[in-house]
């Protein structure tokens, strides 16, 4: 899990890098390196943090 990945807690927002018509993401847990994410066009998603990193937004 990279670092940037490790300080995502539930409530944060975050975007997916390659996917960026899955709009903003609200972290829902964060265990393990397997963050769930509820997303605005996609719906809930367990991302593998090992292999993607989230990108925080701060105003969506």
């Amino acid at each position: 899990m990279s670092d940037m990945n490790a300080i995502l807690a539930p409530g944060m927002l975050v975007s997916h890098p390659d996917h960026p018509a899955w709009g903003v993401g609200q972290v829902q847990s964060n265990i393990g390196g397997k963050i769930t994410v509820n997303f605005q066009e996609e719906g809930k998603v367990v991302i593998d943090g090992a292999r993607v990193t989230l990108l925080p937004v701060f105003d969506p």
